[in-house]
């Protein structure tokens, strides 16, 4: 993969609770927001249950993609917490306790029983769970986690974080900066677009398809709107790729809306 392309960016939102409403995703708005700011662009986004035999098949397909991949939740150290397990039967390695990790954990605990939360001991049950936060897929590196030292990990370009923002969105930045900074600002894509009106859809779907087919790289979109307050329906038209195909391929759908009866303004 050269230094010089754009790679696709995915985002797992691993949770049952949001799947059941319990809770609301935050993650898919900040993660695009962290990647406009980088000049990045996210690709894909999936939210999936804490359900072994799921997780184990959508991380096979991401691992094989060959995508920078995002995955937030689902790696605490409770009976729902499936997303180390799926990852290490996906890529068919063993789990294990990271050095690195277990530091970490061992230093946070620690502190908080001088505190006088907890015991001093790590080899008690409640802080042999705590280290199991620490099991990882074998080869995993670790991702500093600056709220609570407790880290997450990075495998095959694919990282793994915390369900809870106030973790995950620092450790997310932390990785775009330091593994992924030489795609930063590579080619932005070109977004042109305009309004369409007295044109269905069905109509302007051939100039979409003939677009997507002949110039490649070109994505098209269509985004239809209904009347309301005395406006007019309209269709939001558009191309989206790098120039100077992008522009061609806008012209010819300025061209292809006038030629099929509609009209449209910017």
């Amino acid at each position: 993969m050269s230094h010089n392309a754009p790679r696709k960016i995915g985002l797992f939102i691993v949770g049952d609770e949001i799947l059941s409403g319990r809770r609301t995703d935050k993650h898919l708005s900040k993660v695009i927001s962290l990647l406009n700011d980088r000049g990045m662009q996210l690709s894909w986004a999936r939210v999936l249950p804490d359900d072994l035999d799921t997780l184990v098949e959508e991380y096979k397909r991401s691992f094989a993609s060959g995508d920078i991949v995002f995955s937030s939740g689902g790696i605490g150290a409770t009976p729902d917490d499936k997303t180390r397990d799926a990852v290490a039967l996906a890529l068919g390695v063993k789990l294990e306790l990271h050095p690195i990790a277990a530091k970490l954990i061992t230093s946070r605990f620690q502190e908080l029983a001088k505190e006088g939360r907890g015991s001093i001991d790590m080899g008690t049950p409640e802080n042999q769970r705590r280290l199991a936060m620490g099991v990882f897929p074998a080869g995993a590196e670790i991702v500093p986690n600056p709220y609570n030292k407790i880290p997450g990990f990075f495998i095959q370009d694919h990282t793994f974080v915390p369900g809870f923002p106030e973790m995950a969105w620092p450790m997310l930045e932390w990785t775009l900066d330091q593994r992924y900074a030489m795609y930063h600002n590579l080619r932005p894509a070109e977004v042109h677009s305009v309004l369409a009106y007295a044109l269905p859809e069905s109509r302007i779907t051939p100039a979409l398809e003939f677009i997507e087919l002949n110039w490649p790289g070109v994505r098209t979109f269509s985004l239809p709107s209904v009347a309301k307050d005395n406006q007019p329906p309209y269709v939001d038209l558009g191309v989206k790729g790098q120039a100077p195909a992008v522009q061609e391929a806008f012209s010819y759908l300025k061209g292809e809306i006038l030629r099929v009866g509609g009209r449209f303004s910017f």
